[in-house]
């Protein structure tokens, strides 16, 4: 398998991982009565030391040589809290307010920050496909939030404002760790994102005051967001950066947001109606406009 293929598979499991466990969070949120902050926290401690302590039984030496360059070391600080953190903290505080389908959803208006910022870094404007998606993109939004009465809303401020922030940060996230991600494998990147982000968020929500009901359901859908929903994810996704750049991996990753409807629809029986999938189809679309230009440009290429 080339680097792009494996590129491209990484980038839509983790996006499907991703939405699944979205819906098991949303379970514990409902259904078991666990605090947002708590989760998140636990999840990025465990799922730090597990992956730290596999590089260490390794013997990987990167592990700590990502902490001899001050540069280096400040931009993983920056990345721990305003992507890794930030990008968790968002997102399930988020499905706490609505659920893990409209979070993901709002989530994706991510790549539309991301192709804004590329256009102002390139400095040229943006291109028809990139205005046509962002029409799509607040269109979408629009209609999500709103059923398409602007009178009305058909979710809470609350989880507008998280959503939105949600995908801020997502755009940041991919783009931030590019260069760590030249220097250092992915593991040794994410391993210690999560365990400083976990260490941070401890001192606001304190990981030992265990909120909620916890029975075997509880327990087994925190062990599938701990490994499958974060350890394993977070990792595929950064190498996905690294093999095929931020733009192609957030844009794959709309298997998300799908993944995420679709199971918890059929699981949680949450209530989706038409105009949320109207409103879904065109935020998913943003991205497929996005990837076009590059998509023509390989075809004629090829």
């Amino acid at each position: 398998m080339n680097e792009t293929r494996k590129g491209f598979v990484l980038a839509v499991g983790a996006a499907i991982l991703w939405g699944i466990s979205g819906t098991f969070g949303q379970f514990l949120f409902e259904q078991r009565g666990v605090e947002a902050g708590w989760l998140v926290t636990v999840r990025m401690l465990l799922s730090g030391t597990l992956l730290l302590s596999l590089g260490a039984a390794r013997k990987d030496a990167s592990l700590m040589k990502v902490w001899e360059n001050r540069k280096d070391v400040t931009s993983l600080l920056i990345f721990s809290i305003f992507g890794m953190l930030a990008v968790q903290y968002t997102y399930f505080t988020a499905i706490r307010h609505s659920n893990a389908a409209t979070a993901t959803v709002l989530q994706y208006a991510g790549p539309v920050l991301i192709a804004a910022y590329m256009a102002i870094r390139k400095r040229r404007w943006p291109s028809l496909m990139e205005y046509l998606a962002i029409a799509f993109a607040i269109g979408g939004t629009y209609l999500l939030v709103t059923h398409g009465n602007p009178d009305t809303l058909s979710v809470t401020p609350a989880a507008i404002y998280w959503g939105l922030l949600s995908a801020v940060t997502l755009a940041f996230y991919s783009l931030q760790p590019a260069q760590l991600l030249k220097k250092f494998p992915a593991s040794t990147i994410v391993g210690w994102a999560l365990l400083l982000g976990g260490i941070a968020l401890s001192f606001v929500h304190t990981p030992w005051q265990v909120s909620g009901t916890w029975d075997v359901y509880a327990l087994l859908a925190l062990l599938f967001i701990v490994v499958l929903g974060t350890l394993v994810p977070f990792y595929a996704y950064l190498t996905a950066v690294r093999l095929i750049g931020a733009e192609k991996s957030s844009l794959l990753a709309s298997a998300e947001p799908l993944s995420a409807a679709l199971f918890s629809i059929w699981w949680l029986k949450t209530p989706f109606s038409a105009v949320d999938w109207l409103g879904s189809f065109l935020i998913l679309s943003t991205l497929f406009l996005l990837a076009a230009p590059s998509w023509l440009a390989a075809r004629r290429a090829a």
